[in-house]
């Protein structure tokens, strides 16, 4: 994530700082005024008005009238992170509340994790997200729920106490009897063994048994495993504070970015390149606005870590999202804290 940073003599350096502190404080453009008042130095509204106009020709501010004030622009952002930025310490509270997470305690690795994303959420203010690795364990209970026409919904409860639901397209005005066959037919097969296990053994009876099954009750069959073994991805993603991203909404069109977020959310394709942009480098990485291509549309900034099992494989990742405002210092040692320690109890 290199980026070519202008070089910024120190007068430059202070007050673009200062405009990037006031903006991720408050969200607001920032004045040559504003400025004058904050700055230790005795410089002119005048002055400082030159020097904005010379951050805003590199590129690094912007303005969305004349007179108004400046804010950053993503590249402008990006020199800060990469640059300027001072990334704060965890307090003993902080470090306390994610340690807590690594001491299972009879819980489940998916209600570990889903807490783990609460406490995400919680200390940085923003969405906490975990790309859960794959679970091995064997299944203790598999059917299928009616939601509305054309839709049902696989519930898949392994005994290490995960659950997962995930939603499958059915013919219309599939009878409940159906759903029930396919159900007996499935447990009878899947409990106590892993998804993988099943589906070898399950996908080469469907043949033998195609006399005893009708052909509905074939087709949700092969539509339950093909959900349950998932599209390879392995992974699965654990999502907490999504309501906190409407605590930034100032207008229409911000409203408009968290529901495609919402959306993008959704796709499993997204878990997916979430977690090759943790394996892009070592530690934490950061993606601002339209860098990434994930949630680019979102306008959102992206704080990702991966973290590995035993055998020091990534098998999973952390991450924040929020608006490009997000407090960085803050956020950037929370996840890279949190990260080492679902590594710890995934291992």
């Amino acid at each position: 994530m290199s980026r070519a940073i202008p070089q910024l003599n120190s007068r430059s350096s202070e007050i673009f700082r200062q405009i990037i502190d006031a903006y991720l404080e408050t969200g607001e453009p920032v004045g040559s005024r504003t400025l004058s008042r904050n700055l230790g130095m005795e410089l002119s509204p005048a002055t400082i008005r030159n020097v904005m106009a010379d951050l805003q020709d590199s590129g690094l501010l912007f303005s969305t009238h004349a007179s108004a004030g400046r804010i950053p622009t993503e590249a402008g952002l990006r020199l800060f992170v990469d640059g300027l930025l001072e990334v704060g310490n965890l307090t003993d509270e902080e470090r306390r509340a994610i340690e807590a997470q690594g001491a299972a305690d009879g819980r489940s690795l998916q209600q570990t994790l889903s807490e783990a994303t609460r406490v995400l959420s919680g200390l940085s203010n923003c969405a906490g997200l975990v790309v859960a690795p794959k679970t091995d364990s064997p299944l203790r209970h598999i059917e299928f729920v009616s939601l509305a026409p054309g839709r049902a919904m696989v519930v898949l409860v392994t005994e290490d106490g995960s659950v997962e639901n995930r939603i499958v397209e059915v013919p219309q005005g599939m009878p409940a009897s159906v759903m029930v066959e396919a159900s007996n037919f499935l447990s009878a097969r899947m409990v106590g063994k892993t998804i993988d296990e099943a589906q070898r053994q399950i996908m080469g009876e469907l043949d033998t048994h195609r006399r005893d099954l009708d052909d509905l009750t074939r087709k949700l069959v092969e539509a339950g495993m093909a959900t349950a073994t998932g599209d390879g991805s392995d992974a699965a993603l654990i999502v907490s504070g999504t309501e906190r991203l409407l605590d930034d909404v100032q207008a229409v069109e911000d409203l408009e970015r968290v529901r495609t977020l919402y959306d993008a959310l959704e796709m499993k394709e997204s878990w997916i390149k979430l977690l090759d942009m943790a394996r892009l480098g070592e530690g934490v990485q950061i993606f601002i606005g339209s860098e990434n291509d994930l949630f680019s549309l979102a306008g959102c900034s992206v704080v990702v870590a991966p973290y590995r099992n035993s055998e020091q494989e990534i098998v999973g990742a952390v991450a924040v999202i929020g608006p490009t405002r997000i407090n960085y210092a803050r956020i950037i040692p929370v996840v890279d804290y949190t990260a080492q320690v679902v590594g710890h109890l995934v291992s």
